[in-house]
């Protein structure tokens, strides 16, 4: 691949965002600069999340796409290093925008309208202005950090753009140099060097990069998360340094904000300031709350203002009674069904992911200090974890219980006890959830390659946990298969939740197989509603 477009946009979006989900754990574990909060990880993947978000659908200029990206980075991003990367990432679109201005031909392919910028150069030095933006929206920049890592990262691009390498190749250069200098920042800092780890914001941009490389290759790289190394000194948790981050939007003109950046230097540390065209992300490290809100009231008007005091990351509160189960559902009957058992319920199932924020909102909305979250889709579990992180923040005692399937979630929901401890209710649903096997009957709608082989379009397929395990000519076949195999396992309850416009003679034709193989095997059925799989099957 050797053009930017809107689809190369979009896939690295969808790639980075993924990536960040697998390693937000990771990320958050290492941590320790600039305050041992533990969420940086959180924080990034709620920044791209938001920008993810803010990309519209439908037919776009690569300007307009790199512009809403963006702004939906600046408006969502949390933390100090989400701060920096809405810099990195809004810069970055906007001087690749002016350097391939583009229009579209007979083909709707994206070419360059001035010849003498090459699609390499152009991003690289998209990539070093970028570097530099996030540099110029710190106070006080400090190397051993992500800033380090995004400018290695851009040196590395241009180096290779200049001896007129490839696009991918280029990619490649700056994902390489991004590694190499994160590795270097154990040493350039001396917090990190106590704790024995590399800076978690710098192993952040690695993942995003690496994304990158993913997209512009065509196969997929697998970023891995530098784990800690021997600690060299004391903890690096025990630094002192200001008790609450503030965060706020800021209304104002351009040319009031470097005095403004100035002047909260002057009241913490962690200063950034990323924006422009009059509306500003700010963050900063502070003991004095009201006058680092009041310098944004001098300029111009703050909002969406967010005070987090640090010791309530590591002192959570205790709840008072009061437990909340939310579950992802894919069709109105499942949605009834987690309702009538007690559940809240978000929308979500194939072709639509819930959100974050959509999570967020849930829990804020059923009040309760204690919460349950069912994913039920195996993409959604990464969504639900970091979810579960941002509202632990606010001293909600939050679990996921990693459900893959909305069977799985059937399950646990049934044996959820408000009145039994926190912790029972959930060993007792994720004991429930992980002793169901799961499997779903769908239509092939292309031509693909499937662990069970070549399908066509209008093949049936059977799923087994999650992977394609029969390709047949009819869906009563691949039901059968389905049901034989989650049952050669063993069980005693099967649970078929038929989708949209189902075949009465499919189910019908599942029951009467099971009462002839196997009489020990109670069968239940649901209406679940759900699109795409015609049966979502369960076996407990």
């Amino acid at each position: 691949m050797e053009e930017l477009t809107v689809e190369v946009l979009r896939a690295w979006a969808r790639t980075a965002l993924a990536d960040l989900g697998r390693a937000r754990t990771e990320i958050d574990e290492l941590n320790v600069y600039p305050v041992p909060d533990g969420d940086t990880g959180t924080n990034l993947y709620l920044t791209w999340e938001a920008a993810c978000d803010a990309l519209p659908q439908g037919e776009l200029t690569f300007a307009e796409a790199v512009q809403a990206f963006g702004r939906g980075a600046l408006l969502g991003a949390r933390g100090n290093s989400g701060v920096i990367t809405s810099q990195l990432v809004r810069a970055c679109g906007l001087r690749l925008a002016e350097n391939l201005p583009r229009h579209q031909d007979a083909d709707e392919h994206a070419v360059l309208a001035d010849p003498r910028m090459s699609e390499p150069v152009a991003f690289a030095d998209a990539l070093r202005y970028a570097a530099d933006a996030a540099y110029g929206a710190v106070a006080q920049p400090v190397e051993g950090t992500m800033l380090t890592v995004a400018r290695a990262a851009a040196t590395g691009a241009m180096t290779a753009a200049n001896d007129g390498k490839s696009l991918a190749d280029v990619c490649l250069a700056a994902v390489a140099s991004a590694r190499q200098a994160l590795t270097k920042t154990t040493e350039q800092l001396d917090v990190l060097r106590r704790a024995g780890v590399v800076d978690a914001g710098g192993a952040g941009l690695v993942v995003i990069l690496g994304a990158m490389e993913s997209v512009l290759t065509g196969r997929h790289v697998r970023v891995d998360v530098p784990a800690r190394v021997q600690p060299r000194g004391e903890d690096a948790e025990s630094q002192d340094g200001p008790a609450y981050e503030v965060m706020y939007l800021l209304d104002a003109p351009d040319d009031k904000i470097g005095d403004f950046r100035q002047n909260l230097a002057g009241l913490g540390d962690s200063v950034v300031v990323v924006g422009g065209d009059g509306l500003w992300n700010v963050h900063v490290h502070t003991d004095d709350v009201g006058a680092a809100i009041e310098q944004g009231i001098d300029i111009g008007r703050p909002h969406r203002i967010r005070v987090t005091h640090f010791a309530d990351h590591a002192h959570q509160h205790e709840p008072v009674p009061g437990r909340a189960v939310i579950a992802v559902v894919a069709g109105d009957g499942l949605a009834d069904l987690f309702s009538e058992a007690g559940a809240h319920v978000i929308r979500g199932g194939p072709g639509r992911r819930c959100s974050t924020g959509e999570l967020l909102a849930a829990i804020e909305k059923s009040k309760a200090p204690e919460i349950v979250l069912l994913p039920n889709d195996k993409d959604s579990i990464a969504v639900a974890e970091a979810a579960a992180t941002a509202a632990r923040q606010d001293g909600i005692r939050v679990a996921v219980i990693p459900t893959r399937a909305q069977v799985q979630g059937l399950a646990a929901i049934a044996v959820h006890d408000p009145d039994s401890s926190f912790d029972d209710d959930v060993v007792h649903q994720s004991a429930a959830a992980g002793q169901t096997r799961h499997g779903a009957v769908t239509i092939a709608v292309k031509d693909a390659w499937t662990m069970a082989g070549m399908c066509r379009i209008g093949d049936a397929l059977g799923v087994v946990d999650g992977d394609f395990a029969l390709i047949t000519a009819d869906l009563e076949a691949a039901a059968i298969g389905v049901v034989d195999r989650l049952l050669g396992g063993g069980g005693e309850l099967l649970t078929i939740v038929t989708g949209q416009d189902v075949e009465p003679g499919l189910v019908v034709a599942v029951e009467r197989h099971v009462r002839r193989n196997r009489k020990d095997v109670d069968v239940v059925v649901y209406d679940g509603g759900q699109d795409r799989y015609p049966l979502l099957i369960g076996v407990e």
